[in-house]
């Protein structure tokens, strides 16, 4: 698979049932959500067996990949040398191919003559990995690409360290290779291994985010390391976008493995700081990013997808993308796009999206979704224009909601005040 042969140390999780009070724990894979995908899966009081042991490593042996990372930046020196017309993908196996390797693919798909701009874009030659449990490939648009990286350099950053965000790693490095003024950087850490066959070891690690491993080892955890050191004043940012069926708890752990690592390279300043961030994901998670980020804020920005069935374009002509950019950054600082609609609160000192009207009574712009809320004072706060306070729940909801109290909290997420059907994980 691709980069889910061993992806480093499984999470420990918890099976519920209504019968049961105390779940019983088990580790499973923490880049896989689906069996089908990495089958492990082991009670946490369960003892294995040699024979067990030697074949989960006997599996992760045979689904390493073809090649090497070392191997690929050879093969990629090769490539570019080729003419044209013998510059060939096997779409099948998602590799580049040298003359030599055409036979043995030779009942595959092919993609020809693979120009030098292909190469400089992979994230539109290869196929996004379409299950959504373990990989949720959505790809930045275009202008929302652009957006961030113009943000990013209107904020004085040089450095990107580029997290699951492979559009704007890219456009980064088309960019610094036309422009050796551009003077931005980026490192891509990324689950996809497939990666690997575009970017020198300098421009990509193979990552994963669930629980902060680096496939590559010691050396690969050097080069982020040494990424992140600022000894020429070259500040630097992590951008990330997450699966959005990610355990926040998880993902969260490894940010803060990763501020720490930043933190590491400082010599001396304030300690206080933290590495500055971009964290990409939907509003609906708010609550559970700022229960492990106090200092983080929620910008109004709707960050679009290119592949995104549920971000298409709305009624209105434009998509309403529930996804949102989450920082550490002060607020007033990050300048969102007039021409979009967004215009800057005064009050609140911060760009919000045109539909976010400031609620006196709040004392904030409480919008989270484009449309303008509206303010319950049962509930003493805003809510969503579509919803009505119900007395019989004593919270606001949608009309046709069913009353049956919800107090056992979500089968999914344990939060009161949903059930499993609704639960924002499964969005």
């Amino acid at each position: 698979g691709n980069g889910c042969a061993s992806p480093g140390p499984t999470l420990l999780f918890v099976k519920t049932s209504r019968a049961q009070e105390q779940g019983r724990r088990f580790y499973a894979c923490s880049a896989c959500r689906d069996r089908k995908d990495c089958s492990f899966f082991q009670w946490e009081d369960e003892k294995v067996s040699e024979a067990r042991l030697a074949a989960r490593e006997e599996y992760n042996r045979n689904h390493q990949p073809s090649f090497t990372h070392r191997q690929n930046v050879e093969r990629l020196k090769n490539f570019i040398v080729l003419p044209l017309s013998q510059r060939k993908f096997c779409q099948d196996c998602q590799q580049l191919l040298l003359p030599s390797e055409w036979q043995e693919h030779s009942g595959h798909q092919f993609q020809c003559d693979i120009s030098t701009a292909q190469l400089k874009t992979p994230s539109q030659l290869l196929y996004p990995l379409e299950n959504k449990k373990t990989n949720a490939q959505y790809l930045f648009a275009d202008r929302s690409c652009q957006f961030l990286l113009d943000l990013i350099i209107a904020l004085g950053f040089r450095r990107v360290l580029s997290v699951g965000t492979p559009r704007l790693h890219e456009m980064i490095q088309s960019k610094a290779s036309q422009d050796e003024d551009f003077g931005v950087r980026s490192l891509l850490l990324d689950i996809d291994f497939r990666y690997s066959q575009f970017y020198t070891e300098d421009e990509f690690c193979h990552y994963n985010m669930f629980n902060h491993y680096f496939f590559g080892g010691e050396a690969a955890h050097e080069t982020c390391q040494q990424f992140l050191y600022q000894d020429t004043g070259e500040r630097v940012i992590m951008v990330t976008d997450p699966p959005f069926g990610g355990l926040v708890e998880a993902l969260a752990s490894s940010f803060k493995k990763m501020m720490a690592m930043w933190k590491e390279t400082e010599k001396e300043g304030d300690n206080k700081q933290e590495m500055p961030m971009f964290w990409i994901f939907p509003y609906f998670f708010e609550s559970r990013i700022l229960e492990f980020f106090p200092s983080f804020s929620m910008m109004d920005y709707q960050v679009d997808y290119d592949n995104h069935a549920l971000y298409k374009h709305g009624k209105t002509g434009r998509r309403q993308s529930p996804v949102r950019i989450f920082t550490n950054i002060t607020p007033r600082m990050i300048v969102l796009p007039v021409e979009e609609g967004y215009r800057f609160c005064t009050i609140c000192q911060r760009y919000v999206s045109s539909g976010n009207q400031h609620c006196e009574i709040c004392n904030s712009c409480t919008s989270k979704d484009g449309r303008r809320w509206k303010h319950c004072a049962l509930c003493n706060k805003c809510v969503k224009p579509s919803w009505f306070h119900c007395d019989k729940c004593n919270c606001c909801a949608l009309q046709d909601h069913s009353c049956e109290r919800t107090d056992a909290g979500c089968f999914i997420c344990g939060n009161a005040g949903h059930k499993r059907s609704t639960c924002p994980r499964l969005s």
